[in-house]
């Protein structure tokens, strides 16, 4: 995970986080991993708490198992 950070009146503001997940999963699975990442954040309680005022990205990174 990496965040930006910038200040505005001397408080330091997080703008943007991104989220880089590493998955093992075997070859077969690899749709519904897409499937699931694409859709995760609408039932995650913390990005529904922040999304609003800082910009957060995914990415989804599959290596075979």
């Amino acid at each position: 995970m990496e965040g930006e950070i910038e200040t505005e009146n001397k408080v330091l503001i997080i703008r943007r986080i991104r989220v880089t997940y590493h998955l093992k999963t075997p070859e077969k699975s690899r749709e519904t991993a897409e499937r699931v990442h694409r859709v995760h954040h609408q039932s995650c309680p913390v990005y529904m708490s922040l999304h609003k005022a800082i910009d957060i990205r995914t990415e989804l990174r599959i290596e075979p198992e």
